[in-house]
């Protein structure tokens, strides 16, 4: 008799199991890829007179201003309903502002229509979220996106788009394949593992900024504040009126920095307030502008910052909890 041999079956495997699980407990999915590539510049913000969402709130905002219905980020990982984010920012020394989000046309600029100017990959994932994996192109020269914009308005239907690898920037490898990855040791306990790899023929100086922070539920309806804060261990202290209490830890003994998801109301509209409002990172890490972020090291959103030197070839990696 011919030897059978049945084949593997999905619900015998360690994942798989995790999925008979959700069926009674949906715990294994409360946390996964649930943020946004892109909030600015969607209906879902939208609050125009005439429906222009585009010209709303258009890329340019997006860094200063609170979203009310969602969040995005870069490799963006999150409970279902967003009470805490966690994504990373990216700075090369030569962007003028940091790289928090993916960036591309709108629909009015794009010879084509909308259009991300951007190379990432999402190259792995469990359907529990459990493991996930994906992969950020990041150029070590300043990134273009001015040109971006001014030579994609120069073309017609009938041209090519000009895409970020038209720029000449990754050529000879100069760039840093930068892999995000997540992994569950349980239903609420989320790993982070951020790798650098430089492809480039020369040494590179990169900022890597793991961040967390609450979607902004409190400005529009006077909600309970969630708190961000540095605890005496080094680690994040995170509260949340609808979380439990979490920790969360890092390698490395990063440069902790904090302030507030919130509209920065002077930058956008000229108005006289105070505090550190979402774009204070960005302002401290690019500009230099020392009392950008919280002396007293809390908020609603931080970032670590790592300051690396990647060899040429070669890749570091940093690790959160």
């Amino acid at each position: 008799m011919p030897h059978t041999h049945r084949p593997p079956r999905i619900f015998d495997t360690v994942e798989g199991r995790r999925l008979a699980e959700t069926r009674a407990d949906p715990a294994w999915r409360l946390w996964g890829p649930y943020l946004s590539d892109r909030q600015w510049g969607t209906v879902r913000e939208d609050y125009s007179a005439d429906g222009e969402a585009w010209d709303y709130l258009p890329h340019d905002h997006a860094r200063s201003r609170a979203y009310r219905w969602g969040e995005d980020g870069i490799g963006g990982f999150a409970d279902k309903d967003l009470n805490w984010c966690l994504s990373l920012a990216l700075w090369n020394g030569r962007d003028p502002i940091l790289k928090e989000r993916l960036f591309g046309l709108t629909n009015a600029q794009g010879n084509h229509g909308e259009d991300v100017k951007e190379l990432y990959y999402y190259l792995d994932g469990v359907p529990t979220h459990a493991y996930m994996r994906m992969l950020y192109k990041y150029p070590h020269g300043e990134f273009p996106y001015s040109r971006l914009t001014e030579e994609n308005a120069r073309r017609g239907l009938d041209d090519r788009e000009f895409e970020l690898v038209d720029t000449g920037l990754f050529d000879e490898g100069r760039y840093c394949d930068v892999t995000i990855e997540y992994a569950k040791a349980g239903p609420h306990d989320v790993l982070m593992r951020v790798t650098a790899m430089n492809r480039g023929p020369d040494a590179a100086t990169l900022t890597l900024l793991p961040q967390l922070y609450a979607r902004n539920t409190w400005s529009w309806a006077n909600g309970p504040r969630p708190d961000l804060r540095l605890a005496a261990d080094g680690t994040v202290l995170a509260i949340h009126h609808a979380m439990p209490p979490m920790r969360l830890h890092a390698d490395g003994a990063p440069e902790w920095l904090f302030c507030e998801n919130e509209t920065n109301a002077h930058r956008l509209f000229g108005a006289l307030t105070a505090g550190y409002p979402k774009d204070a990172i960005g302002r401290h890490v690019v500009e230099g502008e020392a009392d950008a972020v919280n002396p007293d090291r809390s908020g609603t959103k931080c970032a670590g910052r790592h300051r690396l030197v990647v060899p040429p070839g070669g890749a570091l990696s940093l690790r959160l909890r």
